[in-house]
């Protein structure tokens, strides 16, 4: 039932019907069409040499544990960010590339163009929440990694076109889709045709971080490695692990419905005192703990390099016994229950942790504590719950491999989907009450859908806005549909257009991962 195309190259397409169902097919081929003539009148009638396409996702369940190196389950959709490219040499003698980049809003997001050094690298600024930023952050990875192969590399001009219809600040990734396009669409144009997936997503996961947000690596794995039809199975510890799970065939097929709230959150702005600071608490929850229980942590691939998944392996010795945990082995989801324990025992100031609170603890200074924790990105607060980040990063771990058990083990439908239902709300639940990342409009968006026969519903992406994602019986997605029209689009935006209301529900089918 689990299929690891990690080790393969980014596949090479030469038809939509690889990527699009027969419904979207006549509107993708108009987009594609309109990219490859917007793309000829922008540069002098030259034709791109390739466009490279990633998608955006919705986690279906494992909601701000990846940056914990817990696993997690998303699935990529069908909105993606198309980056159509031709190349050039720089003329003889000239020590730097030209990039030219503009995008298919132009009116939204203005043409930018910047130059790489023949022996530099790129700076991207974090402060300047530019949309070219994103193409910079593939672009800075890919070069890195196309100079580690070859000392005397030298950049091409590149001329970049950009279409993407994943919605910023929507909770389904638009970010990391653009990133992994652009990475894909760099490496491709200096020469790398077989471009392994799992290269990529690695690349991809440092190269967001540079734009300045603590990425954990769930967004890059769903947009690269999904597979048509399934969901996507993501661990992090002891290295980079996924594996598609597909899923149950039933009659009518199991359905998901992505809901927008229309409350935009751009994690790279509110990151202080949202994602970031979230990330921060969770990476001192696994410091104090491991402090409490007398242990001293190794570096891992986490944003800030130490983790309660390090914590769990170094606790209980598997990171020692085992190259790889087996996340189905009963003794694992005892570990988490054990953790939870430790979690309540140990970080008992439930109202909050001051930075002289944590210093204390960890037996260091304050300044200490700010150079090692809270300068690689901005933090804005004065107190942090660690208890409530744990708790919560634990508890979801445990639903995840919940959810997945169920997906492989296909009891009845009847017992199935209210099951997986259940687990989709009790993640809201924790995201609202537990980790403070919902808000009103998700919440209201989420009771709707259940009061109109959805199993199970949650918010997805980083919270604090964007879109919700809800498991519902085929024969329910019209009458969910109409109960959000009803009591929350149109009670939010009186006027609001047919278009508007057509871009805000999607039911989406797992979309394909990165393509050539």
């Amino acid at each position: 039932m689990t299929a690891n195309t990690m080790g393969e190259p980014v596949p090479t397409i030469n038809n939509l019907e690889a990527l699009y169902p027969p419904e979207n097919l006549a509107t993708q081929m108009r987009r594609w069409d309109r990219l490859y003539k917007k793309f000829s009148s922008l540069y002098n009638a030259i034709n791109p040499q390739f466009v490279a396409r990633s998608p955006g996702r919705v986690n279906i369940l494992g909601e701000h544990i990846d940056y914990s190196l817990y696993e997690v389950l998303p699935m990529a959709i069908l909105s993606d960010v198309l980056v159509a490219m031709s190349t050039s040499s720089p003329n003889r003698g000239t020590q730097e590339a030209n990039i030219s980049i503009s995008n298919i809003d132009s009116e939204k997001y203005h043409p930018a163009e910047f130059s790489i050094p023949s022996k530099g690298g790129i700076e991207v600024d974090a402060s300047n929440h530019s949309w070219s930023n994103y193409f910079k952050a593939g672009c800075k990875g890919a070069l890195e990694l196309l100079r580690r192969k070859n000392p005397s590399f030298q950049p091409l001009n590149m001329s970049v076109l950009v279409d993407g219809n994943v919605p910023a600040g929507g909770g389904l990734s638009s970010s990391a889709a653009f990133v992994c396009a652009s990475a894909l669409a760099v490496l491709r144009a200096h020469g790398e045709t077989s471009i392994i997936k799992k290269e990529l997503v690695e690349l991809a996961i440092v190269s967001e971080r540079s734009v300045g947000v603590n990425s954990g690596g769930m967004d890059q794995s769903a947009s690269v490695f999904s597979i048509r039809g399934d969901a996507l199975s993501v661990s992090f510890s002891p290295e980079l692990h996924a594996e598609a799970i597909a899923f149950p065939k039933l009659d009518p097929p199991i359905t998901f419905m992505i809901a927008q709230s229309f409350v935009v959150s751009d994690k790279h702005v509110t990151a202080p005192e949202c994602y970031n600071l979230r990330v921060v608490e969770c990476t001192l929850a696994a410091e104090v703990l491991a402090q409490a229980l007398d242990l001293t942590l190794p570096d891992d691939t986490s944003p800030l390099g130490r983790s309660l998944r390090t914590l769990q392996a170094e606790y209980f010795s598997t990171s020692k016994s085992q190259s790889s945990p087996d996340y189905s082995d009963p003794s694992y989801k005892k570990q988490l229950e054990q953790m939870l324990e430790l979690t309540n025992q140990h970080l008992t100031k439930t109202t909050g942790y001051t930075r002289s609170d944590i210093a204390s603890l960890l037996h260091i200074s304050v300044d200490e504590l700010s150079s090692r924790y809270l300068t690689k990105f901005p933090i804005r607060t004065t107190h942090f719950h660690l208890y409530l980040r744990a708790k919560h990063v634990l508890s979801e771990a445990l639903r995840v491999l919940e959810f997945k058990s169920l997906l492989m083990t296909r009891p009845p439908p009847s017992d199935l989907l209210p099951r997986l239902g259940a687990l989709m709300n009790e993640t809201q639940t924790s995201c609202r009450e537990v980790y403070d990342c919902s808000c009103p409009e998700l919440d209201q968006l989420c009771e709707i859908a259940r009061e109109a026969g959805a199993y199970g519903s949650r918010l997805t992406g980083a919270g604090w806005g964007g879109c919700t994602v809800h498991l519902v019986p085929k024969e329910k997605v019209e009458v969910v549909k109409q109960a959000w029209v009803e009591k929350y689009y149109r009670k939010r935006e009186p006027m609001i257009s047919e278009e508007k209301l057509e871009e805000a529900v999607v039911v989406s089918e797992p979309g394909q991962g990165s393509v050539m």
